[in-house]
């Protein structure tokens, strides 16, 4: 996604060229390109698929709307084992229309998460809940801290769920590193991703997330309590900014690559 400009022939080209041997994929390109055309196509240039984004959305009520999320989900999880990752990441979703009930809405994350853990377990793949920035929690994502998503993994075992950590949702909160040591104690520490903080945020917010070394975050700090915790994966670099998706992509994929040996250790 951090360069999305990029058709995914010219992304596996791009990172032959400067020595990356991992991507994060996002399901709307693979999809639109051919899962077993994609599944081949990282194949041949030698990277690893880390993750792939994005599963979720759980939060509905309604009983058709809620078949159709599980049954994307479980269409998810079948992408990802063709892909060869192990990690499905999930974007719990937001509060239904005219309902204000946070705690309602994560117990409807549980359930699905009670649905889909054995069926991802029986595919090779691991769900990992991403907390986002509480700005986020009405129309996107009810999880909003790593408290919380801990809170929804240990229902399960670890190798059916644990959690995203990523900097750019948790790097405010001060509870935030003895969850990451929470995480790791169980081995629920499924992908580690970076993403800067910036100001002012753009209208809407989505699109805010800063490149490496350009906010707020210490990069390094958060990578020592991860590393601390006993994760050993890799470390993903997840943009979403229409300033970078409008300059080229190759120059950008570089100096991502850059910003990153530049920002962390």
């Amino acid at each position: 996604m951090t360069v999305k400009q990029l058709s995914l022939p010219e992304l596996a080209d791009a990172c032959g060229q400067l020595g990356i041997v991992n991507v994060g994929l996002w399901r709307e390109p693979v999809q639109s390109y051919g899962l077993e055309a994609t599944a081949k196509l990282v194949r041949d240039a030698g990277l690893t698929v880390t993750t792939l984004c994005r599963g979720g959305f759980f939060t509905a009520i309604d009983a058709d709307e809620r078949a159709a999320a599980l049954a994307d989900n479980r269409r998810a999880i079948d992408e990802a084992a063709t892909l060869g990752t192990d990690t499905l990441v999930l974007v719990s979703g937001g509060l239904p229309a005219g309902s204000k009930d946070l705690h309602g809405a994560r117990e409807r994350v549980a359930d699905a998460l009670a649905e889909l853990g054995p069926y991802a377990e029986q595919h090779g793949v691991r769900l990992a809940i991403e907390p986002l920035h509480p700005m986020y929690a009405s129309d996107r994502c009810v999880v909003s801290t790593l408290a919380q998503a801990l809170d929804l993994a240990e229902r399960f075992p670890a190798h059916q769920v644990g959690v995203t950590v990523d900097t750019y949702h948790i790097w405010w909160d001060d509870n935030a590193p003895a969850q990451i040591a929470r995480a790791g104690a169980s081995g629920r520490i499924h992908t580690f991703q970076l993403a800067d903080w910036t100001t002012p945020l753009p209208e809407g917010v989505l699109n805010g997330r800063g490149q490496v070394g350009d906010g707020a975050i210490d990069m390094r700090e958060w990578q020592h309590y991860v590393e601390a915790a006993g994760y050993t994966g890799a470390i993903e670099v997840e943009l979403f900014n229409d300033a970078l998706w409008a300059r080229d992509g190759r120059e950008v994929l570089a100096e991502t690559a850059r910003r990153f040996v530049e920002n962390t250790d």
